[in-house]
């Protein structure tokens, strides 16, 4: 396995080394990094024991770190004017709001499965946009349990590791996420779209390596959060409806049921679960579409998933619908939506490779004269997911 795959992300791991050095006077001995991630489609089910279909972006965290054997973790954040934070082993409790608080999740969940973690100095970076919906906490969680395997020479299965980390997220960010965003940071594939059964927890690899194909993303710069209370609204409402139908998850309930029992729930419960049952639907299709390399298809389910989650779901904005009408009027893009939580972030379109530039000027010059800000664009293949290695 290849640790780093292109220029810029050895250029993180330099910076990180340098900045390394200059805070605890020697080399890192350990490197980790983990991987953000885009979903093609299948949004707002991982929570409703559904499909998801994410891949891993060429955007990732890295740690570089060393044991200091003093029962002392001390961090420093080099993208953040090398802000330092630290905690004892023991006793760790959450600090909401901070980077940090990620990693103490995740030390904490080791500790809890019975393997003693060491102090230990570390330097993070990472080039996973914050708010965009492409789970730069995710991305730090499991960028933090691959630098722990290091330190202790095993390597968790990659599934637990993931649940390790979801469960950081629950009871350290308080963040009810479900476990895709740790589960495509954990078990990328390069040149691989990941369909993962949410209630299984089977996944299944996808080619996605036509070089005449590109994911662009486009990132709104329009800010959300997740710890807004939001998504604990949509997941509560997800489960009333399902209550009604008589089903745990909506995974199990029928379109045919949801219209039946549509004068049991008001409009907005109604409309919350129409879109989860309909967009587990359409991610199976969107699974076998791009299996038959049909991206046509493909694209016109990303497009009817947007409008699910702007009218039924409602967590688009105004920015992003934008994104996404611009993209659809060029030549050569098959699809465009909202991808990731909501309330802003970023857009996933699948586009022609020789087309791409050409939509991006496009998105970007409307977007301009519309909204009066800059949005950031970047093309993307799938990548790995998460690897470590020691260092010297």
């Amino acid at each position: 396995m290849t640790l780093i795959n292109d220029t810029s992300l050895q250029a993180m791991v330099d910076t990180a080394t340098a900045v390394f050095r200059e805070h605890f006077e020697h080399d890192p001995a350990v490197l980790a990094i983990a991987p953000g991630r885009v979903n093609l489609i299948g949004e707002h089910t991982d929570y409703n024991d559904g499909f998801v279909f994410p891949m891993a972006i060429e955007r990732q965290a890295v740690l570089v770190a060393s044991v200091n054997n003093s029962g002392r973790c001390r961090l420093v954040a080099a993208d953040l004017d090398n802000e330092m934070a630290s905690f004892t082993i023991e006793g760790i409790a959450p600090s909401k709001g901070h980077w940090s608080t990620y990693i103490k999740g995740v030390v904490a969940q080791f500790l809890d499965n019975g393997h003693p973690v060491p102090g230990f100095d570390a330097v993070l970076t990472s080039n996973v946009p914050l708010g965009g919906g492409l789970s730069s906490s995710a991305a730090i969680e499991v960028c933090t349990a691959t630098m722990i395997e290091q330190f202790l020479g095993i390597q968790i299965d990659p599934k637990r590791k993931a649940l390790w980390c979801q469960k950081a997220e629950h009871d350290y960010a308080g963040v009810p996420c479900g476990i895709m965003d740790q589960f495509i940071s954990a078990l990328g594939e390069k040149d691989h779209a990941l369909l993962i059964d949410c209630r299984s927890q089977d996944t299944e690899q996808f080619p996605l390596d036509d070089p005449n194909i590109e994911v662009l993303i486009t990132n709104s710069n329009f800010k959300h959060s997740l710890d807004g209370g939001e998504y604990a609204e949509r997941r509560s409402q997800c489960e009333a409806a399902a209550k009604v139908l008589g089903v745990k998850f909506l995974r199990d309930a029928t379109m045919d049921q949801l219209v039946a029992a549509r004068d049991q729930m008001d409009d907005v419960t109604f409309r919350r679960a129409r879109h989860v049952i309909s967009e587990n639907d359409r991610t199976q299709r969107a699974a076998d579409a791009l299996r038959r390399a049909n991206y046509a298809e493909f694209g016109r389910l990303m497009v009817e998933s947007h409008h699910s989650l702007r009218d039924d779901f409602e967590v688009s904005v105004p920015e992003i619908d934008t994104l996404v009408e611009l993209a659809c009027e060029v030549d050569g893009v098959y699809g465009s939506r909202i991808t990731g939580g909501g309330f802003g972030g970023c857009t996933v379109t699948l586009v022609k490779t020789e087309a791409a530039q050409t939509v991006i000027d496009h998105v970007m010059a409307g977007y301009r004269d519309k909204h009066g800000v800059e949005a950031t664009c970047f093309t993307t293949h799938a990548g790995p997911g998460a690897r470590g290695t020691h260092l010297g």
